[in-house]
C-alpha cells in the first residue's frame, strides 16, 4: 500500500528582513487611531505602519472601503478631526 504525502502548502513569499527600534513622534490621537486599527486586524503596529508604507510607495491605497469606515469611526471615537490637509501643517504646543 502506498501512502500519499500531502502537498506542501504554498502561501504567500516570506521576505527576511531586518527591523530597527524607532522613536518617533507623532500626533496623540493620530496614534491612538493607528493603535486601534491594529487591534482590529490583529497585528503589530510596526507591522500596519510597514503595510502602509510600503503602500504609500507603490502609490496605493492601503486600506478597503470596509477599513476606511473603521477608520472613520476611530477617529470619532478618539476625537481626530485631522485630516490629510493637515499633513506637514502639526505645530506643538508652544512652537513659533
Amino acid at each position: 500500500m502506498v501512502t500519499k504525502r500531502p502537498k506542501p502548502r504554498r502561501g504567500p513569499p516570506r521576505f527576511v528582513i531586518e527591523r530597527v527600534q524607532t522613536g518617533v513622534r507623532m500626533e496623540k490621537r493620530i496614534v491612538k487611531v493607528l493603535k486601534a486599527l491594529a487591534e482590529l486586524k490583529d497585528m503589530s503596529l510596526g507591522d500596519l505602519l510597514e503595510g502602509i508604507c510600503l503602500h504609500a510607495f507603490d502609490g496605493k491605497l492601503p486600506f478597503s472601503d470596509e477599513t476606511r469606515r473603521k477608520i472613520a469611526e476611530l477617529k470619532k471615537i478618539y476625537g481626530l478631526d485631522l485630516d490629510s490637509s493637515a499633513s506637514h501643517l502639526l505645530r506643538e504646543k508652544g512652537e513659533a
